[in-house]
């Protein structure tokens, strides 16, 4: 028996000594990328079910099907309507990675279900959306764990560790880098949506327009009305861990830029950025180009803690492994972690959800993040700096800002209530 057939059928046997009662069922929603990786590894879990997968694009389907089974687990059902998972009493959690502008929406309906909910990064479109979820959390009693993978990264984990410890002194800033090359997409015309397509569905509760494929898969990552840039999409990592490592909560002022200089295509988002969040005591930079591939100091993506005393850099380095590296207060390397250990979100997901406890990742955590990623945008939006209240989640003295806290939605059954 080859590889290909022995590793299938050791998962089969694993998966069999877990009962039904014990295994959690989940459904996963948006499969292309992202969705059919993440249904891959929840398949490869002896105590998860994969009982659905779902997506507006009928394309999507076969091959995510065939990574679940390639898993050792049976091919689940494929519906295109997210409500076909929730209504059914069987299904425990929801994962979801659709497009942006359906992360908070499906997560809602999710937990109004009585679904536990896995949400890919950004966990919210919006900021006002990160609190809607916050408060349906605790409404609902539900589990919340947002895609922010580094939460469960043990090397990481040290990493915080060696941060707070106060052996680099007392900790002042960070910085993050979010410096890689991404494809100038280029100039397309609307056309016809593509047979197999539920545009309808797709487009859910954002502002309905014209199908274009610049604006359809993984091109929506760079329009308003669907996502949020690479700062929401990539950057939102590096943010997470740099605003762990401070131990800060949301910014009090946003200063900066962010503009789209030197890509000439149908993007909307910013191709560069450099953004200060200023938290009284602390700061954290956020750098961003996406139109070079040079990287910075041996990465691509990255978090550079400084202290009064020595600094901490931490990331997947140019050898792809995830640790930290500690330099003294002459800039000198003086301790390398590199274990590289893998991740285990998935697994905490599934643990969190049987012991009815908050993850490494929940619904707070997801949106104090995911609120610099918002003002980011915001800052780039209307070209000019903001003074963010904390405590009530507003703009101070700046009408057209604060508009951009929530979004325009349409008439659907997906729509939040209340927006």
């Amino acid at each position: 028996m080859n590889r290909r057939y022995f590793l299938p059928t050791l998962a089969a046997a694993a998966r069999v000594s877990w009962s039904a009662a014990d295994r959690v069922t989940v459904g996963v929603v948006g499969i292309r990328g992202r969705g059919r990786a993440l249904a891959a590894q929840f398949a490869a879990l002896p105590d998860a079910n994969v009982a659905y997968l779902c997506d507006a694009d009928q394309s999507t389907f076969e091959r995510a099907a065939k990574a679940v089974e390639e898993r050792g687990a049976p091919r689940p059902q494929m519906v295109g309507d997210l409500r076909r998972m929730l209504e059914d009493k069987s299904v425990d959690a929801i994962v979801i990675a659709t497009p942006d502008h359906w992360h908070t929406p499906a997560a809602l309906l999710a937990c109004a279900a009585g679904k536990d909910v896995y949400v890919e990064k950004p966990a919210s479109h919006n900021v006002r959306e990160g609190r809607l979820l916050m408060e349906a959390a605790k409404r609902y009693k539900r589990v919340i764990q947002h895609g922010t993978q580094a939460r469960s990264m043990p090397s990481i984990q040290r990493a915080i560790e060696f941060v707070r410890s106060g052996k680099v002194g007392t900790v002042l800033m960070a910085k993050v880098w979010n410096v890689q090359k991404r494809a100038n997409i280029g100039h397309k015309s609307d056309q016809p949506v593509p047979p197999g397509v539920d545009y309808e569905s797709w487009t859910g509760p954002a502002l309905m327009l014209p199908f274009n494929l610049n604006r359809f898969h993984y091109g929506w990552h760079w329009h308003w009305n669907y996502g949020t840039g690479d700062i929401g999409n990539d950057g939102i990592h590096e943010i997470d861990i740099a605003r762990w490592a401070l131990d800060v909560g949301a910014p009090k002022e946003v200063s900066g830029m962010g503009r789209k200089v030197f890509f000439d295509d149908d993007q909307q988002t910013p191709d560069t950025m450099n953004i200060t969040y200023d938290y009284g005591a602390k700061l954290m930079q956020f750098e961003m180009r996406i139109w070079n591939p040079y990287g910075m100091q041996g990465q691509d993506n990255g978090v550079d803690v400084y202290g009064s005393e020595g600094r901490v850099q931490i990331g997947p380095f140019h050898d792809r492994k995830w640790g930290f590296k500690v330099f003294d207060g002459k800039d000198k390397l003086v301790f390398y972690d590199d274990a590289n250990e893998p991740e285990t979100h998935a697994r905490n997901f599934l643990e969190a959800v049987r012991g009815r406890k908050a993850g490494p990742a929940d619904a707070e955590i997801a949106h104090l993040s995911c609120i610099h990623s918002h003002l980011g945008n915001i800052v780039a939006r209307v070209r000019r700096n903001i003074r963010f209240d904390p405590a009530t989640e507003t703009i101070q003295n700046d009408a057209q800002a604060s508009a951009l806290l929530r979004r325009q939605y349409r008439r659907h059954w997906g729509t939040p209530s209340p927006v």
